[in-house]
């Protein structure tokens, strides 16, 4: 089967979401991992790994600490790209567009699914600022839990993300370096599609 032939072929979102299950049988860790470049307002670049949580009509989700360094440029510039790299498979997916904060509901209902430890973690630490030590980091956990015994609150900084796909470019390793690539450009009607050289 080609496998840009999800469907007619012109939803980009259909052959993410179909890439992205032959993924999670594939990928040995975490196929929803992502890079995420973000941008200062003078073009400044910087480019992290996240997981992205949640692909639908918002966009592709994300949550986050708002005062790190990725969100003060979400915050300055809210503008983003993210690039999946599925190497068990041979593809890449890259999104473009820009970025919109997800209702507290939802980063409510995100944080409090994950595992008490990574709660009491994102609850404490001041990401992306300059750390004593390890000891310090684990001392503020130890005494964030003791002051939480039941739920621990979501910080209001612990939010979420949706970058608002406006082009999506799908990937396939091929031989001799011959890869195939196709683009999909978001239009008032739907997606223009496009070949590209490899």
């Amino acid at each position: 089967m080609d496998p840009f032939m999800v469907g007619d072929g012109t939803d980009p979102i259909a052959t993410f979401e179909h890439w992205f299950l032959e993924a999670t049988k594939t990928e040995p860790n975490d196929p929803n991992a992502a890079a995420l470049a973000t941008a200062t307002t003078d073009g400044l670049p910087s480019v992290r790994m996240v997981l992205v949580k949640k692909v639908d009509e918002r966009g592709f989700c994300f949550y986050t600490n708002a005062n790190s360094r990725k969100g003060q440029e979400l915050a300055a510039n809210p503008r983003a790209a993210l690039c999946f790299h599925w190497k068990s498979l041979g593809r890449q997916v890259r999104v473009e567009g820009p970025v919109v904060e997800l209702p507290a509901a939802d980063a409510d209902d995100y944080f409090h699914s994950r595992a008490r430890e990574s709660q009491l973690g994102s609850a404490v630490s001041h990401q992306s600022q300059p750390l004593v030590s390890r000891e310090e980091l684990e001392r503020l956990v130890a005494e964030f839990a003791d002051l939480h015994p039941g739920e621990v609150p979501r910080p209001e900084w612990w939010k979420g993300y949706a970058i608002q796909p406006q082009r999506i470019e799908l990937w396939v390793s091929g031989p001799s370096r011959l890869h195939d690539r196709f683009v999909f450009l978001r239009e008032a009607n739907g997606w223009m599609k496009r070949r590209l050289f490899p």
